[in-house]
């Protein structure tokens, strides 16, 4: 008889180690405390046929998300057929707004576009990605797909010679500087931190390789939106004979002898032979894991201490009409006081001079919006919850809308915005506290700061319990979709380890 593993919550992380999990052999159930799959990556669905993605929205890295179906023997596109955009997106400037810039992972285009806001940086901006590239691929090999069980891990030498390499100390605004003077094109590579969670003032300098993944490796559109990803894992899931429990809060694991046994929900122990947590793990070891020695170094103080992500304001419109004046996907709106921006989104200050990005779906898959017309996303990085020294009321949220939609009116084609609105909602840091168990309303999770990061970083493995797994964006190797994917291979690899006996090899060479 195969043996039981529960996943607590279906997340990205938690849908797709389940995945692994069940095709592997194991006998996988997941508990969801809400009615539907996805965690953050989730829909909403407005009055009249407006049809949003809730959180994640751009699509790097695609191989990653094909792999979990390839892994299964499953053709991808039959699941999550993609298209590449291509403008990648289009950057516009407060100072500048009838002057947007159309940025392509197309290399000519590229190249023009780069010359064309500075020429002087141009060399400058191709040594970047020269330099940056290589630090990807260290990471790729030796960091972000293996995990750091023991402090040997990491502290070898081969591992150290590589960790070097990556300048771990270097921020990402310094590192950048380096290659490029112009200050819009460094806002452009260096704002991207943000995607994570983290100020490129402190962000560690190997987080600028996302822009450079985008302008190397695309960026990829996902019919039906990025809930598709979702839906699709846990119609994978289900077809391999995985079973879901939606409505389902679990609230305690059952650790006796420091050894997990399964989990309490509804009041009734459900037995299982390995519990795999996808719940934030700040929240679950702190509610979840109530059996103190089995919570290792991460005490509730501990936790506490610890320095959490940006939160993030949304906007969904449902606007009465399409905005031909554009009919690019993904935008950015960049405030020309960007370092201000990000210095009070960290000092929890209410913002002033604020940046922030405008995703219209509908313009790749007409079938997110009712005909003729367009929805619009807009997501501002703010300060998370315990961090802002503001309250989170109705009136803070008309500030912030108004703010935004004084500023969108400032570009061509939407100058009449705020009349145009049919139909809206909207997504705080609080909401992100109580409808996602996010620690802070954090919105990415832990923080990346590099003492926060790689082996410092809660791994799969629960360090002093067994047969307990975390995975998700506060566990190694960190945010963003592609990488809490990358979580989930390390969860299920880490259980199959530990269960079948046979190490994974995760030699550095």
């Amino acid at each position: 008889m195969s043996k039981k593993v529960i996943v607590i919550g279906s997340g990205v992380a938690g849908l797709a180690s389940a995945i692994r999990l069940q095709s592997a052999g194991y006998q996988v159930e997941i508990y969801e405390k809400g009615s539907k799959p996805g965690g953050k990556m989730n829909r909403i669905e407005l009055d009249g046929g407006y049809t949003f993605d809730l959180g994640p929205s751009i699509v790097m890295m695609p191989e990653i998300y094909r792999e979990i179906f390839e892994v299964c023997g499953r053709d991808p596109d039959d699941y999550i057929p993609m298209q590449k955009l291509d403008p990648i997106y289009r950057a516009y400037f407060s100072d500048i707004p009838d002057r947007p810039f159309d940025i392509s992972s197309d290399m000519t285009k590229l190249t023009s576009t780069i010359e064309s806001i500075s020429e002087e940086d141009a060399a400058g901006f191709f040594q970047y990605m020269h330099d940056i590239y290589q630090k990807f691929m260290i990471a790729k090999h030796h960091i972000l797909s293996r995990p750091f069980r023991k402090r040997s891990d990491f502290y070898n030498l081969p591992m150290l010679k590589k960790a070097l390499k990556l300048k771990p100390y270097d921020t990402a605004d310094k590192f950048v500087g380096r290659y490029i003077k112009d200050k819009r094109l460094r806002q452009m590579i260096s704002f991207q931190t943000l995607y994570i969670g983290i100020s490129p003032l402190t962000s560690p300098s190997f987080y600028t390789m996302i822009p450079m993944l985008q302008f190397l490796y695309g960026v990829w559109f996902i019919k039906g939106g990025m809930y598709t990803m979702a839906l699709s894992m846990e119609r994978l899931f289900k077809e391999l004979g995985g079973v879901v429990h939606y409505g389902k809060d679990v609230q305690q694991i059952v650790i006796r002898n420091q050894k997990a046994e399964g989990i309490v929900v509804d009041g009734q122990n459900v037995f299982s032979d390995f519990v795999l947590c996808n719940a934030d793990f700040p929240y679950a070891i702190k509610q979840l894991v109530q059996d103190k020695p089995a919570k290792g170094k991460f005490t509730d103080e501990k936790v506490d201490s610890m320095q959490y992500s940006c939160s993030c304001f949304l906007l969904y419109l449902g606007m009465d009409r399409k905005y031909e004046e554009t009919d690019h996907v993904h935008n950015f709106i960049f405030n020309e006081d960007l370092d201000r921006n990000l210095k009070d989104i960290f000092d929890g200050k209410k913002l002033t001079n604020a940046s922030f990005y405008v995703y219209i779906a509908s313009k790749a898959d007409a079938s997110m919006a009712p005909e003729g017309k367009d929805g619009l996303y807009i997501l501002m990085p703010v300060s998370n919850a315990a961090e802002s020294d503001y309250e989170w009321n109705e009136e803070t949220v008309a500030y912030y809308r108004g703010y935004i939609l004084s500023e969108l009116k400032k570009i061509r084609g939407f100058e009449n915005v705020e009349n145009e609105i049919v139909t809206e909602t909207h997504i705080t840091p609080l909401d992100f506290k109580t409808k996602f168990n996010a620690h802070n309303g954090a919105a990415f999770g832990l923080q990346p700061i590099l003492k926060q990061s790689n082996h410092y970083r809660p791994q799969s493995k629960a360090s002093h319990c067994e047969n307990l797994y975390f995975t998700g964006s506060s566990t190694h190797p960190g945010a963003g979709v592609p990488i809490v994917l990358l979580s989930a291979k390390i969860a299920a690899q880490e259980l199959i380890q530990d269960d079948t006996g046979e190490p994974f090899d995760y030699s550095v060479k």
